[in-house]
């Protein structure tokens, strides 16, 4: 596929978005794609989209038993409706449920965009090839999320134990419930900070709701909002563009 141009009208690539992890960020998801291909296209036009929007709580039931199995096969099944829909390309509006997106590319026949390579797409624009994770624990302290940015050759640094245990509870006892704190703000900057001295020339918000409580004016070093950088590397692939042309290093399937 050719990369669209604004005012091209050649036909659209279905986009299917397995999101509700939390609802609260797949709104966002929505809304960046639709803003973008609607400024790209111009008109009326707005993306073909099919969304399954999941019960955040079946889905936070299996990350509490870490029964990531059984995560698999509720995701999978979503995408597998969403291909049932039309959709031509899937998403995982989420970092941490990236655990499973073996489980969901292999229960389908399309292309999963995967949010780590959105976050490699906006850290070579910024010239960064060292990122800070700022996540929920797993994304911090497992592999399948850090391994996916080192084949783009960036390298990841982590906030210590003690931060890692605040910032992913803040992420469920506050953000995907909506609640946004002051002081919750301010801890996370602290740790921000903390990670720009351990050698990040930028962070990654890798839980979709962190960019809903700190944003690029809270700090001086660059933010990856990957909600938002994932939505925008799905418009592009919505609006026509190669997905491996796109990436830093093409990683073919996961």
């Amino acid at each position: 596929m050719s990369t669209a141009q604004p005012g091209d009208r050649a036909p659209m690539t279905t986009l299917g978005l397995v999101g509700g992890m939390s609802w609260h960020s797949t709104v966002t998801y929505y809304r960046r794609i639709n803003e973008v291909v609607a400024q790209r296209r111009g008109g009326h036009a707005s993306a073909p989209i099919a969304l399954q929007s999941l019960d955040f709580d079946e889905v936070r039931a299996c990350q509490v038993a870490q029964d990531y199995e059984a995560s698999g096969r509720l995701l999978a099944r979503a995408a597998q409706r969403c291909v049932a829909g039309g959709a031509e390309a899937v998403a995982i509006c989420t970092n941490l449920m990236h655990k499973n997106a073996p489980a969901v590319e292999a229960a389908v026949d399309v292309p999963l965009v995967h949010i780590a390579d959105a976050v490699a797409v906006r850290a070579r624009a910024l010239g960064v090839t060292t990122v800070g994770l700022l996540g929920t624990r797993p994304v911090m302290e497992e592999d399948f999320y850090a391994q996916r940015l080192v084949r783009h050759g960036i390298d990841v640094v982590t906030p210590g134990p003690k931060d890692r245990v605040e910032v992913d509870r803040v992420v469920f006892e506050e953000l995907t419930r909506g609640v946004l704190r002051e002081d919750s703000r301010a801890r996370y900057l602290r740790i921000i900070a903390d990670l720009a001295e351990s050698g990040a020339g930028a962070v990654a918000l890798a839980c979709t709701e962190i960019g809903l409580l700190v944003g690029p004016d809270d700090t001086a070093l660059p933010l990856v909002d990957t909600a938002l950088a994932h939505a925008d590397l799905l418009a592009e692939v919505c609006l026509g563009s190669d997905l491996d042309a796109l990436l830093p290093h093409p990683v073919g399937r996961v």
